[in-house]
């Protein structure tokens, strides 16, 4: 049998490594746009110094020739024909347009970057978003002669790529449409931790004003930010970090059923026979544990071994900047009727939100040792002890047992 994976990041590379491991003598195939395996979470290291292409690999040097996996760098593939079984490729190096048969197909793009709708806004010298490794190389190599940095976008993405800046002793100014960083990743209290760090380090944020447009010279290489309240900002290196969506392209015309990202049962199956997805394209989740759990569940799918991905949580991010490492799961902010549990000190900053004595949300900051415990508590609806001091003590040993009916209960 042959199978045929589309991505080389943490949900294809995993996918590879399960169906080897289950099935010994079947053909693997590895389709990516890249050139390298590497880390997209590491990317923002590049850019600072701290780690070579080399270092950003999260696989061992010989990982293709010792599974026997031949991968085929450097090809974009621009369709699926689900009828014929076979995938359509252009060759970055050489332009010709190629293709290859499958057995079963995996599809592992990831997601793209997103550019917002503001007038003059468009890809040039002076523009970079940060998505690959490509882009992270252009922001590089721009930034050593850039003065006027500017980041469009305060989330995870814009704050990598602030972080590489700042390691490379530059000062980017960020500009956020909302009211706070990180504002998908953590609520406002631990998000202002991160906020003041990168502003002792020189960046200025600017929040709630609207960027109108952009005006760039005839060359591209720098322009003009204009805000909606009139105030204009200039910049020679512009970074558009306004979100990300599935990359989705190749599916157009393929008849494979897609929204936001392509539709998956829980098996990870696609509606089209023999197509699996796994990762960001799938729009279920954009984190690296998420990436690698589709990949390995679809992996045994492929592989005739029926498995069930039921790993979903509402929101799941971790966070690391400065040394200071953060965890969120489930609910940010609070709802009616929820209860919030929160302890803190110069160390660390711990919020647990609980509704009906089940946790629905917890943010770590500081120290994250008991991350699993919670996210485990979050995801089976496991009920704790409301009172304050016993929360905190809570463990697996002592927080539940399961009563004559199956139930879990506070464990007395």
């Amino acid at each position: 049998m042959k199978h045929v994976i589309i991505g080389a990041g943490a949900a294809g590379i995993t996918a590879a490594k399960v169906i080897r491991e289950n099935r010994k003598d079947d053909e693997i195939v590895i389709i990516s746009t890249d050139d390298a395996v590497y880390s997209r979470c590491m990317l923002h290291k590049f850019i600072g110094g701290s780690r070579n292409v080399a270092e950003l690999s999260f696989i061992p040097p010989n990982f293709f020739e010792e599974n026997n996996i031949r991968w085929r760098s450097n090809k974009t593939v621009t369709g699926v024909n689900i009828k014929e079984k076979r995938i359509v490729f252009n060759c970055g190096k050489c332009g010709k347009q190629s293709n290859e048969s499958y057995d079963r197909l995996l599809l592992a793009t990831g997601s793209q970057s997103f550019f917002p709708p503001i007038e003059g806004l468009r890809p040039g010298p002076a523009v970079c978003t940060l998505r690959d490794l490509s882009d992270a190389k252009k922001i590089r190599m721009k930034a050593d002669n850039a003065k006027n940095i500017v980041i469009i976008g305060a989330g995870l993405v814009g704050l990598d790529a602030a972080y590489g800046l700042v390691e490379m002793g530059k000062t980017p100014t960020i500009v956020e449409m909302g009211q706070h960083i990180l504002s998908a990743n953590l609520d406002p209290r631990a998000a202002m931790t991160y906020q003041a760090k990168f502003e002792e380090a020189g960046c200025r944020f600017i929040f709630g004003n609207r960027v109108k447009s952009i005006e760039f010279d005839d060359f591209g290489t720098s322009g003009t930010i204009v805000f909606e309240s009139g105030d204009k900002l200039p910049t020679d290196l512009l970074i558009v970090a306004a979100g990300v969506s599935p990359a989705i392209g190749l599916l157009k015309s393929s008849g494979i059923p897609y929204n936001r990202g392509v539709i998956v049962n829980e098996y990870l199956a696609t509606e089209a026979e023999y197509v699996y997805a796994a990762g960001d394209i799938t729009g279920l989740s954009e984190s690296w544990p998420s990436a690698i759990s589709q990949g390995e569940i679809a992996a045994l799918n492929m592989c005739g071994i029926k498995s069930v991905y039921d790993d979903i949580l509402e929101r799941q991010n971790t966070v690391n900047f400065f040394d200071i490492p953060s965890l969120s799961v489930g609910r940010l902010n609070p709802e009616p009727g929820d209860v919030v549990h929160i302890r803190e000190d110069q160390q660390r900053y711990q919020k647990v939100i609980t509704q009906n004595n089940i946790s629905v949300g917890v943010t770590l900051q500081g120290d994250i040792s008991r991350s699993g415990f919670w996210q485990y508590l979050i995801k089976h609806k496991i009920p704790i002890n409301n009172a304050q001091e016993s929360l905190w003590k809570t463990s697996f040993a002592d927080s539940y047992e399961l009563d004559a009916n199956g139930e879990y209960k506070w464990a007395k």
